[in-house]
């Protein structure tokens, strides 16, 4: 296999750096019959969407494989290489096989209980004390995440309710973390956050419904956030189709227009944020550079919201960035990258697993 060099400023440091190439891995140590690919740039460890949808077709329903292969491409073409697929109702397992496809982190298939989640993606548990069993199974099923349905509409209510009782709740994520996985869930609004913080969740996906007391139990438990703010945009959308529940309509509404605010105050009191697009559905793939400059608007910083797309993102998920002997998964750019998602969305180079996949625009 060829060896490649790259020289630049790598970040976050910004610092001159060399980095050499060989058999997949990144080398600091002089390699002398490698092919340059870039003599200046900006260097950074492949993006990471954090939340992403292998498998569901865009509109809605369960991908076949070639379209899922589309949509991993997608991801890799603005470098994204590196996916937590935050609940899929497809097994992805068959791209693995594929070396020039991003690396996927699977959290199985979604938990829900009966008609309180999207039709066809979940797996329905008709009795909650089938939760833990279910958990062990998808955290076995997974690559070390375990996706729950935290609150959806109840339609006999007509407003976002909790699906778990709160006991139940601490025995399952007690249950993955016997597995040794981590635990996710969606949550929209208010009321199931604390029931989810407090059995020792890992993260939760959206977070519309945090409050200052749950912000506060976020801190103290340690739990992270991925907020998903280009999809949080269609939350007016689901509202004006939702005329037959007006309470839950005005909710959505109301959850939309203080997201940057609730958002923000997560991100004031310390609460680890990452950036995860939720494509899939109502989000098309390829968009993680909108994500991180959608998280500039709630205080982040460029460089901060890239890392939460990035070298930070990594080292949550347990992947290392720039480092000797990590895998050589990394972007470069011409230009910086923090000047906005155009540059971001565009790397002039993209190496996959010590391959590049692109070099130059």
């Amino acid at each position: 296999m060829a060896a490649y060099r790259v020289r630049g400023r790598a970040l976050p440091g910004e610092g001159e750096v060399d980095l050499w190439i060989r058999d997949g891995r990144i080398s600091l140590d002089p390699i002398l019959d490698a092919v340059p690919l870039c003599e200046d740039g900006w260097i950074l460890p492949g993006l990471v969407d954090a939340h992403c949808h292998v498998g569901i077709k865009y509109g809605g329903g369960h991908e076949d494989l070639p379209g899922a292969l589309e949509q991993a491409k997608a991801e890799r073409d603005v470098g994204a290489l590196l996916l937590r697929d935050a609940g899929s109702p497809v097994d992805t397992r068959v791209l693995d096989e594929y070396e020039d496809l991003p690396r996927i982190i699977r959290a199985g298939r979604h938990i829900a209980s009966p008609k309180r989640y999207i039709p066809g993606l979940a797996i329905d548990i008709e009795d909650e004390s089938q939760l833990p069993d279910a958990v062990r199974q998808q955290a076995r099923f997974g690559d070390g995440w375990v996706k729950l349905v935290g609150d959806w509409i109840d339609r006999g209510v007509g407003d976002l309710r909790p699906l778990w009782d709160e006991k139940i709740l601490k025995t399952a994520i007690d249950a993955a973390h016997d597995e040794g996985a981590r635990v996710t869930a969606h949550v929209f609004g208010e009321d199931a956050l604390p029931g989810l913080i407090g059995a020792g969740i890992d993260c939760i996906e959206h977070g519309t419904g945090l409050t200052d007391e749950t912000v506060e139990m976020m801190v103290a438990h340690g739990t992270a956030l991925v907020p998903t703010l280009i999809n949080i945009e269609t939350f007016p959308d689901i509202a004006a189709s939702a005329t037959r529940y007006p309470v839950y309509a005005r909710h959505m509404r109301e959850l939309h227009g203080r997201v940057s605010e609730t958002v923000g105050r997560a991100h004031d009191a310390g609460v680890p944020i990452f950036a995860g697009t939720d494509a899939g559905g109502s989000i098309r793939h390829g968009r993680i550079a909108d994500e991180v400059h959608a998280l500039t608007g709630i205080g982040m910083s460029a460089t901060e919201a890239l890392g939460s797309a990035s070298w930070v993102a990594r080292t949550w998920l347990g992947w290392p960035g720039l480092e000797h002997d990590a895998p050589a998964d990394l972007v470069v750019y011409r230009e910086d990258p923090r000047q906005g998602p155009d540059v971001l969305a565009a790397p002039d180079i993209i190496v996959l697993r010590g391959v590049p996949m692109r070099t130059g625009r």
